[in-house]
């Protein structure tokens, strides 16, 4: 069976996303006393398990832009194929720059975390005629929403500055950690969905 680009690039999205969830899953396990609510999750990266997070969130902006390879020439990708990028090198920044590059890893964090919600809301475009689309728009804006908290927190409590993870009003009762999982979950339920689409989306236009 020959594959379509898009299929090609949407098995690659759906390996990127499930190889990080799981890499997250392992690193928080082998971490000792790891709290989803206290810690950040950067501070995998730098503990017994930094060579599986960083690998790990390295390798997911690695597989974004292996996709986005096959995804070029498709003119209705060009806004998210430009999201997914900047998401993309935000990623590998993170494996590469740790929580200990303070202003680096800020840096490379937060572009991960907005181009990541950008390219979930931008993909609307591309999944229009489908239940998707306002589903990617809500995920989408749930993680810039978090991700709007989570920086208010860390300014306000003074974390931003300090190595401490401080709680704030902003975090909702969830913790910094607990708003920081709140920026990435949703994104990564929109890529799991969005590579599904383009894994099936030659059979849905065969069936209109």
């Amino acid at each position: 069976m020959v594959y379509s680009k898009e299929e090609v690039a949407g098995m690659i999205f759906f390996v990127a996303a499930t190889q990080f969830v799981i890499g997250l899953s392992i690193s928080e396990a082998l971490y000792p006393g790891y709290s989803v609510s206290a810690n950040y999750i950067s501070d995998l990266g730098i503990g017994p398990s930094a060579v599986i997070f960083n690998s790990s969130v390295f390798l997911l902006g690695l597989l974004l832009l292996s996709g986005i390879y096959f995804l070029r020439h498709a003119s209705d990708f060009r806004t998210l194929n430009v999201m997914l990028f900047l998401m993309a090198l935000g990623a590998m920044g993170i494996g590469v720059f740790t929580k200990n590059y303070r202003t680096a890893h800020g840096a490379v964090a937060t572009m991960a975390f907005f181009f990541a919600g950008l390219s979930a809301i931008s993909s609307f475009k591309v999944l229009k005629k489908t239940q998707l689309s306002l589903i990617s728009i809500i995920l989408g804006t749930m993680t810039l929403g978090a991700l709007a908290l989570f920086s208010g927190g860390m300014i306000t409590s003074g974390s931003l500055t300090s190595d401490v993870a401080y709680d704030s009003s902003f975090y909702l009762g969830l913790g910094p950690g607990g708003m920081e999982h709140m920026i990435v979950y949703p994104v990564g339920i929109w890529l799991a969905g969005f590579s599904w689409h383009l894994i099936t989306r030659r059979e849905i236009h065969a069936k209109e």
